[in-house]
């Protein structure tokens, strides 16, 4: 939690873009934004870290964890916490981090929305060998630009065993005005070990390109899905029957930092007697938007402010669509206020204003005259039954996939089509893309043929992955890569 005394306006900067179709024309501040851009011909790196750097050691290793009246569950940690401790920088600060591996398999860490240079990107077999038990492995690169991040292993399904934690680089200039923070971490929390079947019906941790997993709660029709059972959804590691405690004053404007690295479930959060005002998604700044809810996928986050003018006990809830179990639950509780017991769940759980992707609109922005993207892709996303029941981008399936082309400077358009009835957050490492008005790095794709497009500028050497956050549908093959040709 953070404090700031004095701030009572939101600072907006710069102006809306037009939309043209799905996207909005990438402008000159766009590309000062992602990088040199086209006319950069050989293309060399404009992320190589500078400057003095701040070392931390991060210790992945596996920890006896009390989850309220859960119990004491064996989790994998970051030093021994659940969820890992907090990171915080500021924008533009370099930073080495060691990742020393005390679990008995390899691990990495991917630094989730945060443009680092390909060697720190984290993801095995990518660009870099997963660090073995016992070795470490540094992590070079400047923070920037500010947002609310997330850093988590991305090899197997360890996200499932707890290995994450959120990472925020504080603003040179806020975008926004608060007088104290919190962040919000969401989680889903299974009761044993994330497991998923091989074809033979046997069960393993997974491994990111293992091959023939099939659904893990049987088959819907002919669409499974491999979402596990869980046992509770939690609020910063604690249950709803011992929910975390924010504290706020009278009058402050609080900035609640909503992050979703779960592992398989989408959220809807609402908090009682409020409205939240969205003010960044995936970290990005945009026009202040009014709403009852919103929804988050797994790998997106959302920076809201609320004006603290309802003093009381509320509670500030996420529900996971798709039914059980109950939501979970912070406590938004007024200093001064001697009542112990919370109202109810928020009514905007199930009704009221929603945030739509097309409210969200950048202020990093001006506009400039459209320009045609020099490459489209189509790519379908959907489970493809004569290979295993794997789910697949484009009809491929990783690792078995071809490389998704890209030339250097150039803008390419992604339009996705999703022909399954489930949710697919869809992320891109290392560039934010252009959806609409709004900057971002993941995007939920609507099931039963939702459709969504982005753009973004290739305009940084390496090879960068592109996949499904539903960490098991990435485990059956819902991943390819972007490699310059």
């Amino acid at each position: 939690m953070r404090e700031r005394m004095d701030r009572r306006q939101f600072v907006r900067t710069g102006g809306r873009i037009a939309a043209v179709a799905m996207i909005a024309p990438l402008s000159a501040c766009d590309r000062a934004l992602m990088g040199r851009g086209q006319d950069d011909p050989a293309l060399p790196s404009h992320r190589a870290p500078r400057g003095p750097a701040r070392d931390i050691e991060i210790v992945a290793e596996p920890a006896e964890v009390e989850i309220g009246p859960l119990g004491v569950f064996r989790r994998w940690t970051y030093g021994g916490h659940y969820p890992g401790p907090e990171i915080r920088l500021r924008e533009g600060e370099r930073l080495r981090a060691r990742l020393v591996n005390r679990l008995p398999d390899p691990t990495t860490i991917h630094w989730h929305g945060v443009p680092v240079p390909n060697e720190a990107d984290g993801v095995p077999g990518v660009t870099q060998e997963a660090v073995r038990p016992g070795d470490d492995f540094v992590y070079d690169f400047n923070a920037r630009p500010a947002g609310s991040y997330i850093y988590h292993s991305h090899v197997g399904l360890q996200l499932d065993r707890g290995l994450h934690a959120p990472l925020i680089v504080e603003e040179a200039t806020p975008h926004v005005e608060y007088d104290r923070e919190h962040t919000v971490v969401i989680d889903d929390l299974l009761a044993g070990e994330p497991e998923m079947p091989d074809q033979d019906g046997r069960r393993g941790p997974g491994m990111m390109g293992r091959r023939g997993m099939m659904g893990r709660r049987g088959m819907m029709g002919m669409m499974g899905d491999e979402t596990p059972d869980y046992l509770a959804f939690l609020i910063n590691g604690r249950p709803p029957e011992d929910a975390p405690v924010l504290d706020v004053t009278e009058g402050e404007r609080v900035r609640l930092r909503l992050m979703n690295p779960a592992s398989a479930t989408h959220f809807r959060v609402a908090l009682g007697g409020h409205r939240m005002t969205v003010t960044h998604t995936d970290g990005r700044p945009v026009e202040p938007v009014e709403v009852d809810a919103l929804e988050i996928g797994m790998g997106e986050r959302y920076d809201v402010v609320v004006d603290a003018n309802n003093p009381g006990i509320w509670t500030l809830a996420a529900r996971g669509l798709g039914g059980n179990p109950s939501p979970a639950r912070a406590i938004l509780r007024y200093r001064g206020v001697n009542r112990s017991a919370p109202a109810g769940l928020p009514e905007g759980l199930g009704s009221g204003r929603l945030l739509r992707l097309t409210d969200l609109r950048s202020v990093e922005t001006v506009g400039e005259p459209a320009r045609a993207p020099d490459r489209i892709l189509d790519l379908d996303l959907r489970r493809e039954m004569m290979m295993q029941g794997r789910w697949t981008i484009g009809g491929q399936t990783w690792p078995d996939a071809d490389p998704l082309p890209m030339s250097p400077g150039e803008r390419v358009r992604v339009r996705m089509t999703n022909r399954s009835p489930h949710p697919h957050p869809m992320h891109l490492h290392g560039f934010f893309f252009r959806v609409g008005d709004a900057l971002k790095e993941t995007v939920v794709v609507p099931g039963h043929m939702g459709r969504i497009a982005f753009d973004f500028i290739a305009d940084e050497p390496g090879d960068w992955f592109f996949h499904c956050h539903h960490l098991y549908h990435m485990e059956s093959g819902m991943a390819r890569v972007f490699s310059y040709i």
